[in-house]
């Protein structure tokens, strides 16, 4: 099966070229329907490497090496307007702290609408499919919800709210960058039971960025692991679970309560 995404000799600089490289010479690649595990510790480069996919770096970071295919185009080569064609509409990211993410001012149904008129939905559609995605990430009442501001709502909602707005346009690839990080443990794992039926009945590919293999463990078909913007090692989740070649990896591994290999 031909990847989803190819990362090839991905190489992200914030500085000059006698500086270390956030991201270096970094391959990797995702098939659809999968999901993959990016994993490391803060710092690691995760977050920056879904910048670069996103075409989203701000200055002083740029890509100064390689290529990101997606869907056989190379997304580095293309003009801004094309790329804006396909942020939310092909690829779209699940940010890790919502309240931040959303629009303070805007009702949640409104938010989820404008991800979908800004591809040339109409306002009558918009509205009608925000309200089906509300009842698909499992937010009851949707109509008074959907009226809702950020902060009316719970931090998981509000997470929900954002898992919609990345599922509006029926994205091949969705990059969820720490998707859990600010929810208590028990709506944590109401959202990645969530993640996890919503990968299987919309049919996406889905990139995990965490520091926690016990998310991976729950989620990922694969794990990459990242230290100082370079991969460590990767495989299948069960394979690096059991027998990391990695002291790295090791370390994280024994991190995590409870976990056993």
């Amino acid at each position: 099966m031909a990847a989803l995404l190819d990362i090839q000799e991905l190489t992200v600089s914030f500085g000059d070229a006698l500086s270390r490289p956030a991201v270096s010479h970094l391959n990797l690649s995702i098939e659809p329907g999968e999901t993959l595990g990016l994993v490391g510790e803060s710092g690691s480069g995760k977050s920056v490497t879904a910048l670069a996919v996103l075409r989203l770096l701000q200055p002083p970071g740029r890509v100064t090496g390689g290529r990101v295919v997606f869907a056989g185009t190379d997304l580095l080569s293309l003009s801004e307007s094309e790329m804006r064609a396909i942020r939310g509409a092909r690829i779209s990211l699940i940010f890790q702290e919502p309240m931040t993410a959303l629009n303070p001012t805007m009702r949640v149904g409104h938010q989820i609408a404008e991800a979908l008129t800004a591809h040339g939905a109409s306002r009558a559609a918009g509205w009608q499919r925000a309200l089906e995605l509300l009842d698909a990430v499992r937010i009851p009442d949707r109509e008074n919800r959907a009226r809702d501001y950020p902060h009316q709502l719970s931090g998981g909602m509000r997470q929900r709210v954002m898992i919609a707005i990345a599922l509006a346009c029926h994205p091949q690839l969705v990059i969820a960058d720490e998707p859990t990080t600010a929810l208590d443990v028990t709506i944590q794992a109401q959202v990645l039971d969530l993640l996890r039926d919503l990968k299987s009945e919309f049919n996406i590919a889905l990139l995990l960025i965490t520091h926690d293999f016990g998310i991976v463990a729950e989620l990922a078909d694969r794990v990459a692991v990242m230290r100082e913007g370079r991969l460590i090692e990767q495989g299948p989740v069960r394979q690096i679970l059991r027998s990391p070649a990695d002291d790295y990896t090791r370390r994280l591994l024994d991190s995590v309560p409870g976990m056993s290999r």
